[in-house]
């Protein structure tokens, strides 16, 4: 099998000014970066309020696992198969980070002949956008220190400037610095913290923005420190929104570009689902439903953080209302949930899938409190065996579940008509009662109570002291009516990577919490899980390269 980047070199991709006609749009409406990438204009996205929404089809995932998991690669096929049974369906994806991408997990184009392309571009610099973040996030930290420095009209405590520097790489010795030394002209002396680009605010606030007007309202609500009587200080207060906004005025404006089989696909912003809410922007995502009958998008890890900040964050602040969820499994994956070795998992197993499927168990039973009918799908992978397959349907039968097989990475298009009959099917004769888990006039306390116990799994909340003085400052100052969003790591239902399947007994253990008012969340942190990777031993940086042509080599 050729490798993801060969496959993606050899395809046959329409200029983009074509994919864009067969969605209804001119020439005028989108912004060329380059034949391949375009934006659509503002202009464009206006005329189109009016138009009739399409269904709106979640993918999400169990729990990922080294085994490998497929949810892009499955959104990306069953859009294909979409479009290959006559249907007008568009995706609506993330941006990748250049962290994963040099790091362990890779990009985020999908995988064999089911990816977006250009492959290569889409994964590096692409149109821009995360640069654009990243300066516009240190635009506010210099203005932010300058504030400081040249008289601290705002009173600001220094021991309390809560906004982080970013950069899009995993660089662990930036997690904890000092600032400032040398001169007295050379600023205060602090500790300050970097985070990675997908982990600040300003990309939630890019993707939950509805237009420009909106973007500058979230951008000057963003608090980035509390002055000498404990009050926040804000991005509008020191005077920083016009200018970030002018960095981003570009970049909030989606992107489009196609499948290997040229369907359209709309990848912008990309907030990771363990350090942030893990969904592209609402804006194209209303974007698409104005466009297609059916609108494929996803949300980052297993369904534990990816679809609940999805259900309880992204659609309630847009007013989305789903149609349907996928749910992607795979055999492996299950079987290394119930103790298989990495290396042994191509073995046929049904003792193992049996303990293994457990996880699955409990994201089913997840999704379906949500009230959004729920498809089953299996990767499929050579290894599996009709035996393992069988007993994965009839277990999802009888969770009141609808199932079908995928093997979109080996067939594209064709290897999704299964799914996506399947999907078209649930859609028909599954009504959609979706709600919140949670309502906004409880507690924060309630709230993070709620996700731990009926979503994780767990029996209660631990809290350190910091995270209790912390949430009843920001009860005090009146964020109590806001949504969370849980930071957790995304290899387990619990906060401890180690605790596989569907673990019992255990509590949430929350180490700090602070605000995001520009995004409209409560961001809480648990267990280790941090806001800037690190790279592993042999990181994915060591294999890629470019050749005397130009050409890429190595991204997978």
């Amino acid at each position: 099998m050729k490798s993801d980047i060969e496959i993606a070199r050899e395809a046959s991709m329409l200029p983009i000014k074509e994919v864009a006609a067969g969605l209804g749009i001119t020439e005028d409406d989108i912004e060329l970066y380059g034949k391949y990438k375009c934006k659509l204009t503002d202009g464009y996205l206006k005329r189109i309020q009016g138009n009739k929404d399409g269904k709106l089809i979640l993918v999400t995932a169990i729990n990922p696992t080294p085994a490998g998991e497929g949810k892009t690669t499955t959104s990306i096929g069953l859009a294909q198969a979409f479009n290959k049974l006559d249907k007008k369906a568009v995706l609506a994806l993330r941006e990748p980070s250049l962290g994963p991408c040099f790091g362990v997990k890779g990009g985020a184009a999908g995988g064999g002949y089911s990816q977006v392309v250009p492959m290569d571009e889409l994964n590096l610099h692409f149109t821009g956008d995360f640069h654009a973040v990243t300066a516009a996030n240190n635009l506010l930290a210099a203005i932010l220190d300058n504030h400081i420095q040249q008289g601290n009209e705002k009173d600001i405590d220094t021991r309390q400037v809560v906004w982080k520097r970013c950069v899009d790489i995993n660089d662990r010795v930036l997690r904890n610095i000092i600032v400032g030394l040398g001169e007295k002209t050379d600023g205060y002396v602090r500790e300050d913290h970097f985070v990675i680009t997908v982990a600040s605010e300003i990309m939630a606030v890019l993707c939950l923005s509805e237009n420009l007007k909106d973007l500058k309202d979230r951008l000057s609500r963003m608090v980035v420190a509390y002055n000498h009587d404990g009050n926040p200080v804000t991005a509008g207060d020191i005077r920083a929104v016009g200018a970030m906004a002018a960095l981003l005025k570009d970049a909030i404006k989606p992107n489009l570009i196609q499948t290997l089989e040229n369907t359209p696909a709309f990848v912008h912003g990309g907030p990771f689902a363990n350090i942030a809410h893990g969904c592209n922007s609402v804006i194209a995502t209303k974007a698409a439903l104005k466009m297609a009958d059916y609108v494929i998008t996803e949300a980052g890890f297993g369904a534990d953080l990816g679809a609940e900040k999805f259900f309880d964050i992204k659609c309630r602040a847009a007013g989305l209302h789903p149609d349907a969820c996928v749910l992607v499994a795979t055999i492996r994956a299950l079987k290394y949930n119930g103790g298989v070795k990495k290396e042994d998992l191509g073995e046929e197993n049904l003792d193992a899938l049996k303990k293994g499927i457990v996880n699955l168990e409990k994201h089913i039973e997840n999704l379906q409190q949500y009230g959004v009918p729920v498809v089953v799908t299996l990767n499929s992978f050579m290894t599996d065996t009709g035996a393992e397959v069988k007993f994965v349907e009839d277990y999802c039968r009888e969770k009141n579940c609808d199932f079908a097989l995928s093997e979109v990475w080996g067939k594209g298009g064709d290897g999704g008509i299964e799914l996506a009959k399947q999907v078209l099917n649930t859609l028909d004769n599954k009504k959609s009662d979706f709600k919140p888990i949670y309502d906004l006039d409880i507690t924060i306390d309630e709230k993070i109570r709620t996700l731990a116990t009926r979503i994780y799994g767990a029996d209660s909340v631990d809290y350190s002291a910091k995270a209790r003085k912390q949430m009843a400052e920001l009860e005090k100052l009146g964020f109590s009516s806001l949504p969370v969003c849980v930071a957790k790591t995304q290899y387990s239902l619990s906060d401890d990577a180690a605790l596989l399947g569907r673990p019992q007994g255990f509590n949430i253990n929350v180490r700090e919490m602070y605000v995001s008012a520009g995004a409209g969340f409560i961001v809480v942190v648990t267990g280790n899980i941090m806001t800037m990777p690190g790279l592993s031993k042999n990181p994915a940086a060591y294999n890629i390269d470019v050749d005397d042509d130009g050409n890429i080599t190595g991204l997978f």
